[in-house]
């Protein structure tokens, strides 16, 4: 059987946009630094979210691929952990300049894939990416893998072979956000992707054989969480799961590796509060809580996608809110005018529908809600498109401000005062991110300081890749990114030395 893959596929430009010509079908799994067919037959199909027709399909990967995964990436990890920290940094950077060449082709497939906005799919699904491979290769080199302690000499030492299960939401920034740091410690690793985005993954594997990366340091298996995701978590050859996706997914894994007595990183759901404070610029607020909720068409973890508004401020604040979504364009990805595109799955819109179509009785919708997005072009007919929406009129104990939803959803709450805005943000399940606007930076900070949350955006502040990244609460174990999500794929042994 040929193997079909990205290098085959041209990339055409019109105008603003590219498109992807070829086949993005892919026939065979990257095991032990190579293409091998998988030992099932069976398909899955990607489908392009904008039209719903299949967009590439991918080998149905099941257990005995994963294991022969973890066994190629066993024994790949003696000789990669004793590979020169010069050199691991040489191979980050590498990936980053790769996949910088290959911005175009891979914007444009995840726009397909998860229906994110192309411009937005070049700095974020592309650009982020590119930056956790440049960032880990600076942590790497800044990070002493030997310190004294009194007597004691203390070492990091590679964690092993991780298992990472990577979501659909952002393919390709999810995946170097595990793979990146992984390689950087030494360690191996064995990749499962979404199956709704799994393409980025294979196209980094192309990279990683084209660069010569040694064989068995990086595996793509694709297949079903609940059977490669599963067996990722219980296969003793396994030493760190790293799992970013729902929480009921966290949990089912984080419980797998406990068997094991195996180390776990959670990256996992969100319900974050955006608090609007008094005095603080509305306008500027707004147009942030915006932007931090609508951002990949709401399918976003970290979304901020309540807005803690006070009493006072509301009426002002909802018609404010009501004009800047109202005004969104929704449509085909690829289309560079467009603001918001399609949901990434036929799944993920009945969910997001399923939260409008069952509003409380109190419940407003400002702008958008459950009816069908109008105006769309015939042959997005079948994409998985929703209406941007703004709820008003509901309480913290409504289920549309307590679950996530990851849609383009916005849900507008009111406070008394600070104390009371605090205490609301608080009160969720999650604790992701948050967001404080107030009329001055150590106004918002001192209300961010009281939040439970594992990250928060200060007056507008731009999300930073050196900073560390996770949750508390039902968000998630450890963090990613920076010199912090570096230390997770390590161990330290502590040398007892003579006096």
């Amino acid at each position: 059987m040929t193997r079909a893959t990205t290098d085959s596929a041209s990339v055409i430009t019109h105008a603003d946009t590219t498109e992807v010509a070829g086949s993005l079908d892919r026939d065979e799994l990257y095991i032990g630094g190579r293409w091998v067919p998988s030992s099932s037959d069976a398909r899955i199909d990607v489908r392009e979210a904008a039209t719903g027709e299949v967009l590439a399909c991918v080998p149905d990967g099941d257990t005995a691929d994963c294991d022969a995964a973890v066994e190629a990436a066993s024994a790949a990890f003696e000789s990669w952990s004793q590979v020169p920290v010069t050199d691991r940094v040489g191979v980050l950077r590498r990936f980053a300049d790769e996949l910088a060449a290959r911005e175009d082709e891979l914007a444009t497939i995840m726009a397909r894939e998860v229906g994110t906005p192309i411009s937005r799919s070049r700095s974020v699904q592309v650009g982020l990416g590119v930056a956790v491979f440049r960032t880990m290769a600076e942590a790497l080199e800044a990070l002493p893998l030997e310190e004294r302690r009194g007597n004691s000499r203390i070492l990091r030492v590679p964690a092993g072979v991780v298992g990472a299960i990577t979501p659909w939401n952002y393919p390709l920034y999810q995946l170097a956000a595990k793979v990146a740091p992984a390689l950087a410690a030494g360690c191996t690793a064995v990749v499962k992707p979404s199956s709704v985005a799994p393409l980025a993954a294979f196209a980094v594997a192309d990279i990683a054989d084209s660069m010569g990366l040694p064989a068995g340091v990086l595996n793509v298996v694709s297949g079903p969480g609940r059977e490669v995701g599963q067996r990722l978590a219980t296969n003793p050859g396994v030493d760190l799961v790293s799992l970013t996706g729902s929480t009921s997914a966290g949990a089912t894994v984080a419980e797998l590796a406990a068997s094991g007595i195996k180390k776990v990183t959670l990256e996992l759901g969100g319900k974050s509060a955006f608090i609007l404070a008094p005095g603080a610029d509305l306008d500027a607020a707004v147009s942030a809580a915006v932007r931090g909720c609508f951002v990949n068409n709401g399918q976003t973890c970290a979304a901020t996608t309540r807005l803690l508004v006070s009493r006072d401020d509301l009426g002002r604040v909802e018609a404010r809110v009501a004009e800047l979504v109202g005004a969104m364009t929704v449509g085909d990805p690829l289309d560079p005018s467009i603001d918001v595109g399609p949901m990434a799955s036929a799944g993920q819109r009945r969910v997001v529908l399923g939260f409008l179509e069952s509003l409380p009785a109190a419940a407003r919708v400002l702008v958008g809600g459950a009816d069908p997005v109008s105006g769309l072009e015939a042959r997005l007919a079948g994409g998985y498109f929703v209406r941007p929406t703004v709820v008003s009129g509901v309480d913290n104990s409504s289920r549309i401000a307590r679950e996530e939803v990851f849609g383009p959803v916005l849900t507008i709450l009111t406070y008394s005062d600070v104390d009371e805005a605090v205490s609301i943000a608080n009160d969720s399940d999650y604790g992701l991110s948050g967001a404080v606007f107030a009329a001055g930076d150590d106004a918002a900070v001192a209300i961010a300081r009281r939040l439970r949350t594992g990250q928060v955006a200060i007056n507008g502040g731009r999300f930073n890749p050196m900073a560390p990244f996770g949750g508390m609460k039902k968000s998630g174990i450890g963090r990613e990114l920076g010199p912090d999500g570096l230390e997770e794929y390590f161990e330290k042994i502590s040398l007892q030395m003579p006096a």
